[in-house]
C-alpha cells in the first residue's frame, strides 16, 4: 500500500483524533498503530514489529543516532535551566528588570516577535531560546502562553525559511544547486536563486506582517481570544488543568536574592556556545574550509544545541551554588531536586516529539509524501497555477506528515523537473512556493516537531498553541495563495509582491477598526 491513497489515511486519523481528542499521545499512537497495520498489510505480528523498529530506529539507526538523541538531551538540559533560573530568583529579577523598562502589554509582545526574528540560526534553536527569554516578560504583562507560543512559532520558521546564513537556507541553496546544475538557460547561483526566491516567499511575506500587526495591535479571534481575556481579566495564562510542558511541578523556594544576570548568563552561553558549536561543527564537517554557506550547510545542529544546552545548564547551576554561598538562605538538597524536576518538566514535551519521530518514520515507510507530490507531476496542469498548485500540496504535505523538511525536500526537486520542461521562467515562484507552502504546513500540523518545540518554549499547552495558531497561518496562507496565483498568470514579482502587500493592508485596516469598536465597547 505504499505511494497509494492509503499511505495518507495514518497522517489523516492521527490528525482528526487530536483535533477532536486534544489529547495528543493517544491521537499519535493511533496514527502509529495504523501506519504499521497498512504498512504490513493487517499482519499484526509484523505490525509489532514494525512498531517496535520505528521507536528503535529514533535511538539506533544502524548505529547511534546522535542527531535525535542530542535533540532529547538538550530538551531535558533546557528544563534544567529553567529550574535553576526559578531557584536563583532569576527569572522573578528579570521580571522585575522588564517592569521598569518594558511599560506596556504591547512592548513584551513586540520584544518577543523582534528576539524571534533577531535568532534566526535554526528555527529548534529559536523556538526554545527565545520562549526561555521572553516568558518571564510576557507573563509579567499578562500574555496568555498560547499567543506567546504563536509569536514563537511564526516568527522561527519563517525566518529560517528565506536566511541564507541557517541551518534550512544551508539545507534549501544545496538543493537548489542540484535543480540547477547542468541548466544552461540558468544565468544565476544557487545562492543567488536563494536570495532571489526570499521575496516571492508570500507566505513568510504575510506571517511576519501579521505577527507583527498582531503584537502591537490586539487582534484576537476564535481560541486565541478565549485565552487573552483569561490571561487579562484573570491571570490565567493557562489553563492548570491541560499538560504544560516546561513548568515546574513542586513548590520551589522565592527569594529576592536573584539578579537579572542569574537568567541572562546562562541563555546567553547557551547561545553563544551553540552559535560557536555550529560554526565549528560546519567548518570540520567543510574540511577547515572557511566558507560561511559551506559552513552552515555542513553544520552539525543537535551537537551544537547539545554543547550550548551544556554551558546554559551548567552556568545555572554554578550561579544557584553561589547564592546558596553568597544569601546562605538556598538549601543544598534543591540541586538535585532542581534537576530531577527540570528533566520531569519535559517529559511531555519530549514524549511526543518521540512519538511524532515514530510517526513521521512510518509515513515515510508508506510513501505518504510522494503520493501526494504524484498528484501534482502526473497531472495536465496548466502551467500558470502550477505555483500556488505546489504551495497547496506542500502545505497538504507538510500537514500530513509533520515536517517541513521532508516536504520540500521531495518537492523542490519535482517543482525544478517539472517547471524546467513546462515553463522556466516559473522555476524560481515554483521553488519559492513550495518552501512557503511547507511552513505553512507546518505551522498547522499538530505532529510538527517545531510546533511542538514552540508549546514547549512558550510554556503552552500543545493543542491550545495549534488551535490558536491555525486562524492566523491560514490567513496568512489565503494571501499568499493570491500571491502565486498573479505571479503565475503574470510572471512579475512587483505586481504580485503589490497585490500581497496592498491586501495585507486593507486587512490591517479593517482589523483596526474593528479593534477600536470593541475598545470603544469596552469603554462604556
Amino acid at each position: 500500500m505504499e505511494n497509494t491513497i492509503f499511505s495518507i489515511l495514518p497522517p489523516i486519523i492521527a490528525i482528526v483524533m487530536v483535533l477532536l481528542t486534544r489529547r495528543v499521545l493517544l491521537s499519535l499512537g493511533a496514527g502509529i498503530v495504523a501506519a504499521a497495520i497498512i504498512l504490513t498489510w493487517f499482519s499484526p505480528l509484523e505490525a509489532l514489529q514494525e512498531l517496535a523498529t520505528s521507536f528503535a530506529i529514533i535511538f539506533w539507526d544502524g548505529g547511534f543516532n546522535a542527531y535525535n538523541v542530542f535533540i532529547i538531551l538538550f530538551l531535558l538540559l533546557l528544563g534544567v535551566i529553567t529550574a535553576f533560573v526559578s531557584l536563583s530568583g532569576g527569572s522573578h529579577a528579570f521580571a522585575e528588570w522588564a517592569s521598569n523598562h518594558i511599560k506596556s502589554r504591547r512592548g513584551a509582545k513586540v520584544l518577543t516577535v523582534v528576539l524571534g526574528m533577531v535568532i534566526f540560526i535554526d528555527d529548534y534553536f529559536n523556538a526554545l531560546a527565545v520562549g526561555q527569554v521572553a516568558r518571564p516578560i510576557t507573563d509579567k504583562y499578562k500574555v496568555s502562553r498560547a499567543k506567546l507560543a504563536y509569536f514563537i512559532d511564526s516568527t522561527a520558521a519563517p525566518v529560517c525559511v528565506v536566511s541564507p546564513v541557517s541551518s534550512w537556507g544551508a539545507a534549501i541553496i544545496g538543493i537548489i544547486a542540484t535543480i540547477l546544475a547542468g541548466q544552461t538557460f540558468v544565468e544565476y547561483s544557487a545562492l543567488e536563486a536563494f536570495l532571489w526566491m526570499a521575496p516571492m516567499n508570500f507566505y513568510v511575506v504575510a506571517s511576519l506582517a501579521i505577527v507583527f500587526f498582531v503584537a502591537i495591535r490586539d487582534v484576537d479571534f476564535g481560541e486565541m481570544k478565549k485565552h487573552e481575556v483569561l490571561a487579562i481579566s484573570e491571570g490565567q495564562l493557562f489553563d492548570p488543568k491541560k499538560t504544560i510542558p516546561g513548568e515546574m511541578k513542586e513548590e520551589f523556594p522565592t527569594h529576592s536574592h536573584g539578579h537579572v544576570r542569574d537568567l541572562l548568563l546562562p541563555i546567553l552561553l547557551l547561545v553563544v556556545g551553540t552559535v560557536v558549536a555550529m560554526i565549528w561543527t560546519g567548518y570540520q564537517n567543510a574540511g577547515q574550509v572557511f566558507d560561511v554557506w559551506l559552513i552552515f550547510e555542513n553544520t552539525d545542529v543537535p551537537a551544537s544545541l547539545l554543547i550550548g544546552g551544556l554551558l546554559g545548564a551548567l552556568t545555572s547551576i554554578i550561579l544557584y551554588m553561589l547564592q546558596m554561598k553568597i544569601n546562605k538562605t538556598a538549601n543544598v538538597g534543591w540541586i538535585g531536586k532542581g534537576i530531577w524536576a527540570g528533566i520531569k518538566s519535559m517529559m511531555g514535551a519530549v514524549l511526543i516529539l518521540i512519538f511524532a519521530w515514530s510517526l513521521t518514520s512510518l509515513i515515510g515507510s508508506l510513501e505518504t509524501g510522494a503520493y501526494l507530490a504524484g498528484v501534482v507531476s502526473d497531472g495536465n496542469v496548466p502551467t500558470a497555477i502550477l505555483p500556488v498548485l505546489l504551495f497547496v500540496l506542500a502545505g497538504v504535505m507538510a500537514f500530513s506528515t509533520g515536517t517541513s523538511w521532508g516536504s520540500f525536500g521531495i518537492l523542490l526537486p519535482i517543482a525544478g523537473t517539472i517547471m524546467i520542461e513546462a515553463e522556466p521562467a516559473l522555476l524560481l515562484p515554483a521553488l519559492s512556493a513550495v518552501l512557503a507552502g511547507a511552513v505553512f504546513g507546518d505551522h498547522c500540523s499538530p505532529i510538527s516537531d517545531t510546533t511542538i518545540l514552540s508549546s514547549t518554549g512558550a510554556g503552552s499547552n500543545h493543542m491550545d498553541h495549534v488551535l490558536t495558531q491555525i486562524p492566523y497561518a491560514l490567513t496568512a496562507a489565503g494571501i499568499a495563495a493570491i500571491g502565486y496565483i498573479v505571479i503565475g498568470f503574470t510572471g512579475s514579482l512587483l505586481l504580485s509582491l503589490g497585490v500581497v502587500l496592498i491586501v495585507l493592508a486593507v486587512l490591517f485596516v479593517v482589523w483596526s477598526k474593528r479593534t477600536t469598536i470593541i475598545e470603544k465597547q469596552q469603554n462604556n
